[in-house]
């Protein structure tokens, strides 16, 4: 495909990303971005919703009323806006609806020229991490021909880990102060926190679409036309993770009971719940093989676009009390183990 230049676009054509319809706005994620978009000033945001949903909306969000049932309202919902954010829960992922097939074919239809597909986590691009759900999206965009994707990984969300569901997820329990490592606890892995996810989008979509023309090598939104933006707060071992947690509760190694897992044994364990009915084994089984001594779970090896999107530092402890509080306040609550 030839480069493309704002200067040899059609008169009327304007060189920056206004109109942003999101797909889960009030949700995780969603409301992360939303509020970041919504602060630059520079962003139309349109929440697609469905009828009956009860989610709440930042002031200033455009609601559109969509069913999946009806293509024509989702194509009707898409015309003229110039960029696609989908982010669905599990719950919508596995109704059957096949709801992000809907939306990318409806993408197309309506002529938006960006889709983010729901892919926020660690490298989509490798299967044995998550799945081919991604890469079959990604496939069904490049085929229509419409569209360009853009995946925006974060690795694994920091408050969503660390402290929420811990023993299933980053292995550490703060309510009975236990600590599962897997292996020795030091392989590296990627996690962004929210906040960095919601600077993140916003960054990019301030970018100009296109280069004005071919002496133009500032980052451009087409910079990622079919590509992933790699970002991350903390490139971190389960052993970093610890010691925020015990800086942040005032404890030492004495007041945690340790415990060390084969990560290979743990995966296969949960697998085999998961086949049995025990649906948090899911979670385990994702983040265990996240951890295994590959070193995939460290996508900063593919080139971070953290300083291209001027997103900062981060303090790690920071962020393990504000996962905490979220807890606390009810935010963040445990689902029963299986």
């Amino acid at each position: 495909m030839s480069p493309k230049f704002a200067k040899d676009q059609p008169t009327g054509f304007v060189n920056r990303v206004e109109k942003v319809a999101i797909v889960g706005a009030g949700g995780s994620i969603g409301s992360y971005f939303t509020k970041s978009l919504l602060a630059t000033g520079k962003h139309q945001v349109t929440a697609l919703a469905r009828a009956g949903s009860s989610a709440k909306l930042a002031e200033g969000v455009h609601r559109v009323t969509i069913d999946y049932n009806n293509e024509s309202t989702l194509v009707e919902a898409l015309k003229g806006q110039d960029f696609l954010v989908i982010t669905l829960g599990i719950g919508a992922r596995l109704d059957g609806n096949n709801a992000e097939a809907k939306l990318v074919n409806a993408a197309a239809k309506a002529g938006v020229p960006y889709v983010m597909p729901n892919a926020y986590g660690p490298d989509p691009l490798n299967a044995n991490l998550v799945g081919d759900t991604f890469t079959s999206t990604r496939d069904v965009i490049e085929e229509l021909g419409v569209s360009s994707w853009i995946a925006l990984s974060t690795g694994f969300w920091y408050e969503w880990s660390v402290a929420c569901e811990g023993y299933d997820r980053f292995g550490i329990d703060f309510d009975t102060r236990t600590v599962t490592f897997f292996d020795d606890g030091k392989e590296i892995v990627t996690t962004s926190t929210w906040e960095q996810c919601g600077r993140a989008l916003a960054s990019l979509l301030s970018l100009k679409r296109l280069p004005e023309d071919e002496n133009d090598n500032g980052p451009t939104v087409d910079t990622w036309a079919n590509k992933v933006a790699y970002i991350s707060s903390f490139n971190v071992s389960q052993k970093d993770m610890f010691e925020s947690a015990k800086r942040v509760t005032g404890t030492s190694d004495k007041d945690w009971t340790v415990e060390y897992v084969k990560s290979e044994t743990r995966y296969k364990e949960s697998v085999e719940a998961m086949k049995k009915g025990d649906m948090a084994a899911f979670v385990r089984q994702l983040y265990t093989r996240v951890f295994f001594p590959t070193g995939e779970g460290d996508h900063s090896k593919h080139g971070l676009a953290n300083a291209v999107l001027g997103l900062p530092e981060e303090n790690i402890d920071e962020a393990t009390k504000e996962s905490l509080r979220l807890v606390k306040t009810g935010v963040l609550s445990y689902a029963t183990r299986g």
